[in-house]
């Protein structure tokens, strides 16, 4: 099973953050074991003092495929769950500066929460304004819709399969909107899903 995240997806956040917006999707990988399942307590590690959250809309593959034509692509996922990409910016901002990959900051343990439950796409009546948003302590700090990714689902598994074979069960974290953030040891997230929660933890 692969985690495939995709990067600046959201305008408004590739310019929070002063990046470029791309033309074409960007992706990078983390491994299994950065998963957080089961709604568990996020523990920040010792070595960053910044770890962010980042909210994102997270596919599953149903079936495997290479070199998926966009139309088509539709075939390869039936549910969509949420996910929260945790990131030591710190460590980031040093790795990019060098010219380094950026795996220490995007891959460690944990670094990928996961809901525990996923909706079936045929309960969204378009899949292209998909509402999902991320609260901490009862605030809203992000609110995204997916009619403002730049690259939609399909265009995403299209691209990622021209470069890996896609198979069941594989992940695609598909970005993150505007708004991301620190988080702190005592923090209380939630992410929704339309009107549906599927995330609820807290940060140790």
């Amino acid at each position: 099973m692969k985690i495939i995240c995709i990067g600046r997806n959201y305008v408004a956040h590739a310019q929070e953050l002063n990046n470029d917006v791309p033309d074409q999707p960007v992706f990078f990988m983390k491994p299994d074991s950065a998963l957080l399942r089961n709604n568990d307590p996020f523990y920040i590690p010792e070595w960053t003092n910044e770890v962010h959250y980042e909210i994102e809309l997270v596919i599953r593959i149903n079936r495997i495929g290479k070199n998926i034509e966009q139309r088509f692509a539709h075939r390869y996922y039936d549910e969509i769950g949420l996910g929260i990409d945790f990131t030591a910016r710190d460590v980031q901002k040093e790795l990019k500066q060098k010219g380094l990959p950026w795996e220490k900051a995007k891959a460690f343990d944990q670094a990928a929460a996961i809901s525990s439950s996923f909706l079936p796409v045929s309960v969204f009546p378009d899949t292209e304004s998909i509402r999902f948003s991320l609260q901490i302590d009862g605030s809203i700090v992000q609110d995204g819709n997916s009619e403002l990714m730049i690259f939609g689902f399909e265009e995403i598994i299209s691209h990622v399969s021209k470069y890996m074979t896609l198979k069941i069960g594989d992940l695609i974290y598909t970005g993150t909107p505007a708004g991301v953030g620190a988080v702190k040891i005592g923090d209380h997230l939630e992410g929704f899903l339309e009107n549906k929660k599927l995330l609820d933890f807290r940060i140790k």
